[in-house]
């Protein structure tokens, strides 16, 4: 369940106050009159619903995303930005795996959540303003932080998940895998075109991830039994049926030799004039949270108004109320 605002709190109140004036014999007051209270009362203990989607693949990019075994690591990131608190129940990313392997290869899913740079990081060991470059990348300036925010894991029981197939070939026009190299030698074009299998995994956090407002970024990972997991690119800027969001930073990625730097897909290792920029498929669900408390002027005059209304309907003869 949601967590009670204050003016949920407080209706609460109201409403119990309001059930001691209530003849609990009556049976149009028991029948009639007290659901209408209940459902008037109780209604905003549940918060409002939160969803954000970046949209359908576009086909331009993959980018590995894996854990640390086989191989090793690979962090690939894309931002969403919240403007208040979160509970984050679920989650969905699109990616390729090996054609013709089965959805059973999948043996494990991480979701980690990363704040932006500075926050989290080390900021002594860069340059400093205004690029904050490191002696590994040319900039840390809208970069995921040095280090994670929080984590969910399916080996560690907080996120369950399930996987299904889009699509049996999918083609990306570029791929990132193995050419995430320090600077000067970060920019690789890409390492061309990947085609596998479509699939969508779907991720319940068990454990919600209960994020403050600030702007975050997310980063999926996926162990398979054999090959790799490739995280697929979104339009960028996000059209429908995407949410669009302002600001919209590109998608950025690292692995364990780079770390904790990361490098941008577009801008550092795509390159050109102009240098593409990429979002990342990827929506999430959850709850807002909305502050604990007591209401304002406004939603306490609200709060009177309702007192005042449910006690001269209870308090108002009912007449042939043993006809009903």
């Amino acid at each position: 369940m949601a967590r009670k605002t204050g003016t949920a709190n407080a209706l609460l109140n109201v409403f119990r106050s309001i059930m001691k004036f209530i003849n609990v014999n009556s049976s149009f007051n028991r029948i009639v009159i007290r659901p209408v209270i209940a459902l008037a009362a109780l209604s905003p203990l549940f918060a409002d619903p939160f969803f954000f989607n970046t949209g359908d693949p576009d086909g331009k990019m993959a980018t590995a995303s894996r854990l640390s075994s086989p191989g090793i690591e690979i962090e690939s990131a894309d931002d969403f930005l919240l403007a208040q608190g979160v509970s984050l129940t679920e989650a969905t990313f699109t990616g390729l795996i090996p054609t013709g392997a089965s959805l059973g290869s999948i043996n494990n899913v991480t979701v980690e959540i990363y704040r932006v740079f500075p926050q989290d990081s080390d900021v002594g060991r860069t340059s400093g303003p205004s690029n904050f470059s490191t002696d590994q990348v040319p900039t840390r300036v809208n970069s995921p932080s040095d280090v994670a925010f929080d984590t969910r894991d399916a080996l560690a029981g907080n996120l369950t998940f399930t996987a299904g197939t889009l699509a049996s070939s999918f083609t990306a026009n570029n791929s990132v895998l193995n050419g995430i190299n320090p600077k000067p030698n970060q920019t690789t074009g890409g390492e061309g075109s990947v085609t596998g299998q479509e699939v969508k995994v779907s991720v319940q956090f068990t454990t919600p991830l209960d994020l403050p407002a600030d702007h975050y970024f997310f980063v999926p990972q996926v162990q398979l039994a054999s090959g790799d997991f490739y995280w697929l690119s979104a339009p960028k800027p996000i059209v429908p049926p995407g949410t669009p969001s302002s600001p919209d930073l590109q998608s950025w990625i690292r692995n364990e030799n780079l770390a904790p730097d990361w490098l941008r897909i577009g801008t550092d290792i795509v390159g050109g004039q102009p240098a593409p920029t990429f979002n990342a498929t990827f929506s999430l669900t959850g709850i807002l949270e909305e502050d604990n408390t007591v209401p304002d002027a406004g939603s306490t005059a609200e709060l009177a108004e309702i007192a005042v209304l449910c006690l001269a309907l209870v308090r108002r003869p009912v007449r042939n109320q043993n006809r009903l």
